[in-house]
């Protein structure tokens, strides 16, 4: 059975990585990506480099992901998105007919000769529509790309996500079912019960996050056990019973099915 391709973030800028400004698209596009009963795969943050912001977007495509980029293509010298997607397709800009005109009606006289550079996309590409100030993004195949502000990136992400990847949507996101285990087993003791669980249950994802404890609660590792309801359900089910060999541990049931 094919699977859905991956999502994956890719917020470009230096003044994310020197911490001038705060990155605030992760959490975001988590939050945009969970009402449509979707998941982030992965997130990578990359300067204004247009070798680096490019070889990102080529494993990108190469896995068959689907790419949503934030920043980078303006029209000042540091923005070098634009390049650096033209770059990872081998093509060559090419000025959009479409988003020189958006940008002329928006701007008028003023368009000339700078503004207009926004229009310059990799050849091929398709318009990604902004309700702010109708300076377009693009797309280019799954790769989407829109501006860094975020009053500008957030609806522009939600029409790619509506009308590109409507199809994606699910009604009933991925369950996840958790608990919490007590005592004095560490994650090493409880390994072969982890990797016994996936065998049995392979298209389950299993999380293990341990504590040391904080004062309030002692050491303890909460499980996770995220999949289709059923499979999920079935995969907790399974881990709990099996816990039952430990009677050194208290399990604390987070969310059972």
């Amino acid at each position: 059975m094919s699977r859905d391709p991956r999502i994956g973030l890719l917020v470009v800028g230096d003044e994310i990585l020197s911490g001038k400004r705060q990155d605030r698209h992760f959490a975001k596009v988590i939050e945009l990506l969970r009402a449509r009963g979707l998941e982030l795969a992965w997130a990578r943050f990359v300067g204004d480099d247009e070798p680096e912001i490019a070889d990102a977007l080529v494993q990108a495509r190469a896995r068959g992901d689907i790419v949503l980029s934030c920043g980078g293509i303006g029209a000042t010298p540091d923005d070098r998105t634009r390049q650096a997607a033209a770059r990872a397709f081998g093509v060559p800009l090419a000025r959009h007919t479409e988003a020189e005109a958006l940008i002329v009606a928006q701007y008028g006289a003023a368009a000339h000769p700078h503004r207009v550079l926004m229009a310059d996309f990799p050849r091929g590409a398709g318009l990604i529509p902004n309700p702010v100030n109708r300076v377009a993004g693009f797309f280019i195949e799954d790769c989407n790309f829109v501006p860094g502000f975020p009053e500008m990136a957030w609806p522009m992400l939600e029409w790619v996500l509506d009308t590109r990847y409507a199809r994606l949507h699910r009604t009933q996101p991925p369950a996840e079912y958790r608990l919490r285990v007590l005592g004095t087993c560490g994650e090493a003791d409880l390994l072969p019960l982890m990797e016994a669980t996936l065998a049995c249950h392979p298209q389950v994802k299993l999380s293990s996050l341990p504590s040391r404890g904080d004062g309030i609660r002692p050491r303890h590792i909460e499980f996770g056990f995220k999949g289709e309801a059923s499979a999920a359900a079935a995969a907790y089910r399974h881990f709990r019973a099996q816990l039952g060999g430990f009677p050194q541990v208290q399990v604390e049931e987070l969310a059972a099915p």
